[in-house]
């Protein structure tokens, strides 16, 4: 009965009277001081103030029943898609909306509702995975800086490919330790690309050799990546390298000589399209005829198999604990220049160029990490 009074009274009362009418007839309602009987009725007055043309009367409800777990849904959702001002409260705290209603809010919402989502407490895989695929630079900004935010690895993959050109985007996720090894690469080489089109370098150093550069930046990049990704991520960062076409004569002869041997094996396993444990076992201990006809199948030329099995012998003779004075990779230049073979030796002076490209990155580290613990 009261609540139907306070309704009559609702139909002529000034606005700010309503709002604090709608306050206090919300917060009675959440601190359960509304007799069992009245509480439908209660609902039922709150979901009429939903239709108030006064925005402060629905901003009284909203922040009364924000933080309330068993608050009526008929009136949350309205709330949640009312002005910026009024939902941010239900969108930020509200415990009541599911996955679904705060993809739904995200798909059908301005950018305002889209940050505002990205800013709760918690922000489930689902609901990541729908800001990843349409939200702004700085909804996803705000989503990867949010601690409370969980990711699949897909979200992060999906991130790369829309925003991954943003300066600030690649840093907040090659920071992430569960990025994965194809999206960290792709990152590496949307920088590459950000440098090479940078017009100052290019007119600094000329076209040309900042994309020469550029691509021993990536490749030395993706070397160091190779040799510190998991054994469960070598498949899908080896898949990713070759769509991109990275998987190149220079680039898997420079992993088989500076002895990243699970990435080399990998990538074999994924050229050739044969059985993990053949490609191992022959890489490992088979006749170099075999293993001339191993990379054969994973579709390097003759010469350049041949080439491939020398090296493969070699890096067996190093890896038991040869004594050459030389690498692997030093070996093979110094035997192509004496036979003369031109083609070869132009791959080996590639291979050579990459190695060098790799220990001046090597060194600069080394320097950064010995600076720093000097200091």
């Amino acid at each position: 009965m009261i609540v139907h009074a306070f309704l009559r009274w609702v139909e002529t009362a000034r606005a700010a009277d309503r709002a604090k009418a709608a306050s206090v007839l919300a917060r009675a309602y959440t601190r359960s001081r509304i007799a069992a009987t009245d509480r439908h009725a209660a609902e039922m007055a709150m979901i009429f103030l939903l239709d108030d043309p006064a925005p402060k009367v629905r901003l009284a409800l909203a922040e009364a029943l924000a933080g309330c777990e068993d608050a009526p849904r008929a009136v949350i959702l309205p709330l949640a898609e009312d002005q910026p001002e009024i939902a941010a409260h239900i969108i930020l705290c509200s415990t009541l909306l599911t996955d679904a209603d705060l993809v739904d809010l995200a798909a059908k919402g301005s950018n305002v509702t889209r940050m505002l989502i990205a800013h709760r407490a918690f922000v489930s895989r689902p609901v990541s995975a729908a800001l990843a695929e349409i939200g702004d630079v700085a909804e996803v900004l705000a989503l990867l800086d949010n601690e409370g935010a969980a990711f699949s690895r897909r979200s992060l993959a999906r991130i790369v490919d829309r925003l991954g050109h943003d300066a600030e985007i690649r840093a907040l996720l090659l920071d992430r330790a569960d990025l994965p090894s194809d999206a960290r690469h792709a990152l590496v080489e949307k920088i590459g690309f950000a440098l090479a089109g940078y017009g100052l370098i290019q007119a600094a150093v000329g076209t040309g050799r900042v994309e020469r550069i550029t691509r021993e930046a990536c490749d030395v990049a993706t070397i160091g990546m190779a040799g510190e990704v998991a054994a469960a991520e070598m498949p899908s960062l080896v898949e990713h390298l070759r769509r991109s076409g990275r998987l190149t004569p220079v680039f898997l002869m420079h992993a088989l000589c500076s002895g990243r041997a699970e990435f080399f094996a990998a990538a074999i396993i994924n050229l050739s399209g044969q059985a993990e444990a053949r490609v191992r076992s022959i890489l490992s201990d088979g006749r170099e005829a075999a293993v001339c006809a191993l990379y054969e199948a994973a579709g390097l030329g003759r010469d350049i198999s041949a080439l491939f099995a020398e090296a493969t012998m070699l890096w067996r003779r190093e890896a038991k604990g040869g004594d050459e004075l030389l690498s692997v990779s030093e070996q093979l230049l110094s035997r192509a220049r004496a036979a003369g073979n031109a083609s070869c030796q132009s791959m080996l002076e590639l291979v050579e160029r990459l190695a060098i490209a790799e220990q001046r990155q090597t060194a600069r580290s080394y320097a950064l990490i010995a600076t720093r613990e000097a200091a």
